[in-house]
């Protein structure tokens, strides 16, 4: 009996939940693919966590729960949250589970194997790579040990790019499907009026280490007729809020805190310049297609990205952006300066975004998605 005679027969489709170490409100990466499973008729409940600073839950087509944790960050932190959510994920009914990363895959596999359901891996980063688990060799040796102990025995997996798929697949065996994080797509933009104010340029994400802000503030003092702004927080936002005071930059940057997913694209609709800066500390960066790239894409602004494959590789499709070979102050600012001073650069580049933005959106991407989990329910003979 097949997929389609079953749902036909009870009217009723899986109920898949997925699960996160974030807080939810802000990720919008979650919030795309739960939206576009619950309006394919899924039953989606994206599990993450509350902070004791966290604001009260968005109203989203699909459920969340969030779970409370006393401790907040470390490796504390990681094994209370997975101890609650194998315990949350044990009294919950599911037809599939999804563990987003490594740190809720345990959890989700763990409870996949006692209900026999099957068990789902989202990798949305190389996580045993990452620039906090590579310098800590006890942290990654246990993170490795989760990785090797379940992804080999996974039958369903996905990830962000085909770098990441190549190295997944070498390494631990399972077939990765490639399911881009782009936005929805941006349409009939208001076109924008060339003036003498100073540039905008955005950097979204989180203020951590690794990702060129330091260097970014510190190239500032060598460009002109331009203002950053920051959109996020992270480990490094008091000392990045101190450096910029120390460079007597408060007139030049902006630090806007964190920001909710339906204001961040109505500020990045008002930058000129998208800033995707990464250090080359661990695979994970070095083959890391970051959202940000598209939605500056879909915003219509050129953007400065790495020299690294997967951004050489959109180039090669589209040339939307500048890429940078390493984050020198000098490098960096040559490069802005150049968006920013000359014109015919700037607008060759804002008429490739117009391009490629058709393709890279999500009403193509999601198309994957589905037929993805289709194949899952329809490799699972069970009733619904």
């Amino acid at each position: 009996m097949n997929y389609v005679v079953k749902k036909t027969i009870k009217q009723q489709m899986p109920k898949i939940i997925f699960t996160v170490t974030n807080d939810l409100n802000y990720d919008q990466r979650m919030i795309r693919i739960c939206s576009t499973m619950a309006a394919a008729g899924y039953e989606v409940t994206l599990v993450g966590r509350k902070k004791k600073a966290s604001l009260d839950l968005t109203n989203r087509p699909f459920q969340q729960q969030r779970l409370t944790c006393i401790f907040e960050k470390g490796k504390l932190f990681y094994a209370e949250y997975n101890l609650r959510l194998f315990f949350y994920l044990l009294f919950a009914k599911f037809d599939a589970v999804c563990g987003i990363d490594l740190d809720t895959l345990l959890p989700a596999y763990l409870s996949s194997r006692w209900k026999r359901k099957p068990c789902i891996y989202d990798a949305h980063e190389y996580f045993t790579e990452l620039p906090e688990v590579i310098n800590r060799p006890a942290t990654q040796k246990a993170w490795r040990l989760v990785a090797n102990s379940i992804i080999p025995r996974l039958k369903y997996c996905y990830t962000v790019c085909q770098s990441l798929a190549d190295i997944f697949k070498k390494e631990y065996g399972p077939h990765f499907e490639v399911i881009r994080n782009v936005p929805f797509a941006e349409k009939q933009l208001a076109a924008k009026t060339k003036t003498d104010k100073a540039k905008i340029l955005l950097y979204q994400g989180a203020l951590n280490d690794g990702r060129g802000i330091a260097e970014l503030l510190t190239a500032m003092q060598h460009i002109n007729n331009a203002e950053l702004w920051l959109a996020g927080e992270g480990d490094l936002s008091d000392q990045l809020r101190s450096m910029a005071k120390e460079l007597q930059l408060e007139n030049k940057v902006k630090f806007l805190g964190y920001v909710l997913p339906d204001q961040l694209k109505a500020v990045t609709l008002q930058a000129d310049i998208g800033l995707n800066l990464l250090e080359n500390k661990g695979l994970n960066y070095y083959y890391s297609l970051a959202n940000k790239a598209f939605d500056y894409v879909q915003a219509e602004i050129p953007s400065i990205n790495m020299d690294f494959p997967e951004y050489q590789n959109l180039n090669a499709e589209y040339t939307c952006s500048l890429l940078l070979p390493d984050l020198k102050i000098e490098t960096i600012s040559t490069h802005l300066n150049s968006l920013i001073e000359d014109e015919a650069l700037y607008d060759s580049l804002v008429e490739n975004c117009k391009q490629a933005k058709r393709d890279w959106c999500w009403e193509v991407e999601k198309e994957r998605l589905i037929s993805f989990y289709e194949k899952v329910f329809s490799l699972n003979t069970r009733l619904y």
